[in-house]
C-alpha cells in the first residue's frame, strides 16, 4: 500500500524542514539582534557555540522522530519490521548533517530572511531529488549522481528498510557511513566558518 512507502519517508522530509528552518535561524538571530558581541567577550569557543546551538534541535528532531513513528504504527498501521535502536543511531547520523547545513545556512547569512531563503533553496531540491516522489533510477543520469550528495537520500533508504523490510547494519552500512561523513564535515565547516565570523 502506498502508506507503508509514504509515512516512513514523511519522517525523514518533516525531520529535516523542522531542523533545517531552526538552527538556519539560530546564528543569523544573534546577529540581528546584536547579542553577538556579547558572545565574542566571553570565553566559550566555537564548538561550545556550535554544540550549544545544536542539541536542542536534536532533541527536537528526536522527539518528532518518535511521534511520527508512533502515529505511523498505531494510526497509519505501518508495520516496522527493523530495529527501533538502528533507527535512532540512523536519525543521529542524520541530525548531525541536517544541523551543519541549517548551522551553515545561518553563518553565511546576514538577516533571518536570507536564511529562510536558503533553507527553502536547499529543501525543495533536496527533496525533489531524494527518491521520495520519484524513483532516483528514473532521473537523468547526471542527476542521478548529484543526488549522492543529498542526505535525505541515503536517510529515506535507511528509514524504510528499518520499516518495510526489517533489515539491519550489515546492509545499510553504505548509507549509515555516507550520513556519518557528510555530517561531520557540515558540522565541521559550519564551526570554521563560524570561527571566522567571531574573527
Amino acid at each position: 500500500e502506498s502508506r507503508n512507502f509514504y509515512v516512513p519517508g514523511v519522517i525523514a522530509i518533516i525531520v529535516m524542514l523542522i531542523t533545517l528552518m531552526l538552527t538556519s535561524m539560530a546564528v543569523v538571530r544573534e546577529k540581528e539582534i546584536g547579542t553577538m558581541e556579547q558572545i565574542m567577550v566571553t570565553p566559550i569557543t566555537p564548538a561550545e557555540f556550535i554544540l550549544g546551538k545544536t542539541v536542542p534541535f536534536a532533541l527536537i528532531g528526536f522527539a518528532d522522530v518518535i511521534l511520527i513513528t508512533v502515529i505511523g504504527v498505531f494510526w497509519f498501521e505501518v508495520p516496522i519490521r527493523g530495529n527501533l535502536l538502528l533507527l535512532f543511531v540512523a536519525t543521529a547520523l542524520y541530525l548531525m548533517t541536517t544541523l551543519g547545513v541549517g548551522l551553515l545556512i545561518s553563518t553565511v547569512s546576514e538577516t533571518q530572511q536570507q536564511a529562510m531563503m536558503s533553507t527553502f533553496f536547499f529543501y525543495f531540491p533536496a527533496v525533489l531529488l531524494s527518491g521520495f516522489m520519484f524513483p532516483i533510477e528514473n532521473m537523468p543520469e547526471a542527476i542521478q549522481w548529484l543526488t549522492y550528495l543529498n542526505p535525505l537520500r541515503y536517510f529515506l533508504v535507511i528509514v524504510r528498510g528499518i520499516f518495510l523490510k526489517g533489515v539491519g547494519p550489515s546492509v545499510l552500512w553504505p548509507q549509515l557511513v555516507a550520513l556519518a561523513v557528510m555530517g561531520l564535515a557540515t558540522l565541521w565547516l559550519a564551526s570554521k566558518r563560524f570561527h571566522k565570523t567571531l574573527a
